[in-house]
């Protein structure tokens, strides 16, 4: 069965929104590790606003960005929208109806990984149903000040475990995180 494995970019100050203040922060290490997950991974689950913006940029970037652009245009993918009424970017579909039943679903499906990158409404609704097996948060060394947060006010509580660290020369950290009570 497999897992959903959310990577989320946040700064020092807990800010996920439009993350191009990652860049200065990117390096080798940081590529191997994102290499390491994408390719350990057997599809993606993107909220609308995510799938939006890697549909319109992905499938333009085979040339320079090799074997990782082909891997993430040619995995299976699955937004969860409301909203979307088709998806254009190859080889996916939108999950529509009851969450929790398309999520078992998708996981029986799979063995390996399902990652959700960014998409902080349907992280938020994972971990509201229990659903979200690992969360990596990517730490950024840098306050961003204003913009979306992960974690919105009223979010129920929840206890994680830290299972790993990756650091980067960066300054950048992965910090792995395992919902408590459901190993």
């Amino acid at each position: 069965m497999g897992k959903i494995v959310s990577l989320v970019y946040l700064s020092l100050d807990g800010v996920m929104e439009k993350p191009t203040w990652t860049g200065p922060y990117f390096s080798a290490e940081h590529a191997k590790f994102a290499y390491g997950q994408l390719f350990s991974s057997d599809a993606l689950l993107l909220g609308r606003v995510t799938y939006e913006g890697m549909a319109a940029a992905w499938p333009h970037m085979e040339e320079s960005d090799g074997d990782f652009a082909v891997r993430m245009n040619t995995l299976p993918k699955y937004v969860v929208s409301t909203t979307l009424e088709t998806a254009e970017w190859n080889n996916t579909t939108v999950v529509r109806g009851d969450l929790a039943a398309e999520i078992f679903e998708l996981k029986a499906r799979y063995t390996g990984d399902i990652l959700v990158y960014a998409s902080g409404v349907l992280v938020n609704s994972l971990i509201e149903l229990g659903l979200l097996d690992e969360l990596k948060l990517w730490l950024h060394p840098v306050i961003v000040g204003s913009g979306k947060r992960l974690f919105p006010t009223g979010i129920h509580s929840t206890s994680w475990r830290l299972a790993t660290t990756a650091a980067f020369s960066s300054g950048t950290m992965v910090l792995d995180y395992r919902p408590i009570g459901r190993e």
